[in-house]
């Protein structure tokens, strides 16, 4: 019984993993390039659940088709963020861009939740049931984990194969020798930061067809200290390595949660989120680059 119930929980792991790779990979870009650790990571993430939700209550469109308005939407605030507040401070101590990403978040939280109040919200989006044996999966949720490869494997090619990928490749590797070779590093900059907040606000969007429910202004905390958990875990540079690292903490946090709860007396949820910390400061005393070094 219990072997069936830890591999149920691990196939839905690996599942919700593949999102948590993916919603966190917009941190590890924007760390990758610019230097700056989004500690707002949440918020954006909290802004894509809202597009869906609002899409869906208002305008009947289902989730999916939100995916690509989220990653619009996102790449705009991205922009409008970076040109506002952090190209000012790209080169200031490292305190001041936690306090700036810190304070946007904050910033789109409450503007959020004047718009829809802080009461949780959710929505009900239905198109069966896939039954495996030792677990059953909503095909909403295989859709959003396949959206997360999908979308991890565009940006494996658009790195590899575009003009604009490799720059920003080149700027990671050498910002001086990548602007005496006339590439627009500002540009580059702004353009990380776009796609690493659209990757963000997308992320959003799938979460809520894992988990519909919840949905409220200031919901993106606990994301954010599980993105860099994944982060670390993969290694904080690297996007791909997020993802693989997302899969990785989404096989412990639902496989420990499985074995917790036979222990008596024992709060699983709370063992589970203690484990993974005590799991990020192991990692990084044995490996600080993570699972895989940037790229």
């Amino acid at each position: 019984m219990i072997a069936d119930q830890l591999a149920g929980n691990l196939i839905q792991g690996i599942i919700l993993g593949g999102v948590y790779g993916m919603a966190t990979m917009g941190l590890s870009l924007i760390f990758g390039v610019l230097r700056i650790v989004n500690v707002g990571h949440g918020a954006f993430i909290m802004v894509g659940a809202f597009v869906a939700l609002w899409m869906f209550k208002s305008l009947g469109i289902i989730p999916l088709v939100a995916i690509p308005v989220a990653m619009v939407i996102g790449m705009a605030l991205g922009l409008l963020f970076y040109y506002t507040v952090m190209k000012k401070i790209l080169k200031a101590p490292e305190m001041a861009t936690l306090l700036a990403t810190f304070s946007l978040g904050v910033i789109l939280e409450e503007t959020m939740k004047q718009i829809f109040t802080s009461e949780s919200w959710g929505y009900n989006w239905s198109l069966g049931k896939l039954d495996l044996g030792v677990t059953v999966l909503p095909y909403t949720k295989i859709l959003a984990f396949g959206g997360s490869i999908i979308i991890a494997l565009l940006l494996y090619m658009w790195f590899n194969k575009t003009r604009a990928g490799m720059a920003m490749r080149s700027v990671v590797e050498d910002d001086e020798g990548a602007r005496v070779c006339g590439i627009n590093v500002d540009w580059i900059y702004a353009l990380s930061f776009s796609l690493g907040i659209g990757l963000t606000v997308t992320s959003g969007v799938l979460l809520t067809m894992f988990i519909p429910v919840g949905i409220n202004p200031y919901m993106g905390g606990s994301y954010t200290l599980k993105a860099f958990v994944i982060a670390v875990l993969g290694g904080l540079s690297s996007p791909y390595g997020a993802f693989f690292g997302g899969l990785v903490f989404g096989l412990i946090e639902n496989g420990t949660y499985t074995l917790f709860a036979i222990i008596p007396g024992a709060e699983p949820f709370a063992l589970t989120r203690f484990f993974s910390f005590v799991m990020l400061l192991v990692i990084l005393l044995v490996r600080p680059t993570g699972i895989l070094k940037a790229k």
